[in-house]
C-alpha cells in the first residue's frame, strides 16, 4: 500500500469521527478463563487459545506463555504497524524493519520477597533496526510520529484509569 492508498482508506474513517467523536469510541475486550488443572490462564485471542502461566522465575514451567512476554509483544506489534503506516503516510523510503522489545523485572516484587522491589517492569526499551537511506531529521520524524501514535506505547506510558471488580 502506498500514501495515497492509505489515505483514500482512511478518509472516510477521519471524516466520520470528526463529524460524530462518539463513532471513534471503541471498546476492546479481551477474554481469558482461568484453568483448572494448573496455574494458567485461557486467552481467547481471536485466532488461537493462548495458555499464559507464571514465568520460570516464579516457579512456572516455561512451557506456558509468559504474560510479561505477551505485553513486550503487544508493544512490538504495535509499534511495527504503526510505524509501518506512519512510513507509508510520510512516503517515507523504508526497506527492511525490525522492532525488538525489552523490559527489565525484579521477581522480588512479584514473588513478594522484597517489599521495597516493584512489581513490573522497571524498564523497557524499545528498538528499530530500518535499512534507510533517509536523513536522520526524517529518521526522527518517523520514530516521534511511531510513538506518539502506538496505541500500546501510549497506554504504559500514560497509564490508563484502571478499575478492578468482580462479579459473581
Amino acid at each position: 500500500m502506498d500514501a495515497t492508498g492509505l489515505r483514500a482508506m482512511q478518509a472516510p474513517l477521519k471524516e466520520a469521527y470528526r463529524d460524530d467523536a462518539s463513532r471513534a469510541l471503541i471498546t476492546l475486550r479481551a477474554k481469558g478463563s482461568i484453568d483448572d488443572q494448573s496455574i494458567a490462564c485461557k486467552v481467547e485471542t481471536g485466532r488461537a487459545l493462548a495458555v499464559a502461566g507464571m514465568h520460570p522465575a516464579t516457579g512456572g514451567s516455561g512451557l506456558e506463555l509468559c504474560s510479561g512476554d505477551m505485553l513486550l509483544e503487544a508493544l512490538v506489534a504495535c509499534a511495527g504497524v504503526t510505524l509501518k503506516a506512519v512510513a507509508t503516510a510520510l512516503e517515507f523510503k523504508l526497506g527492511a524493519a525490525t522492532v525488538e522489545a525489552e523490559g527489565d523485572l525484579d521477581f522480588r516484587g512479584t514473588l513478594g520477597v522484597a517489599r521495597d522491589a516493584p512489581v513490573g517492569f522497571r524498564a523497557i526499551r524499545l528498538t528499530f533496526g530500518l535499512e534507510t537511506d533517509e536523513p536522520q531529521e526524517r529518521v526522527d520524524a518517523l520514530l516521534k510520529l511511531t510513538e506518539r501514535y502506538c496505541v500500546v506505547f501510549q497506554t504504559i506510558n500514560t497509564r490508563p484509569e484502571l478499575t478492578v471488580s468482580a462479579q459473581r
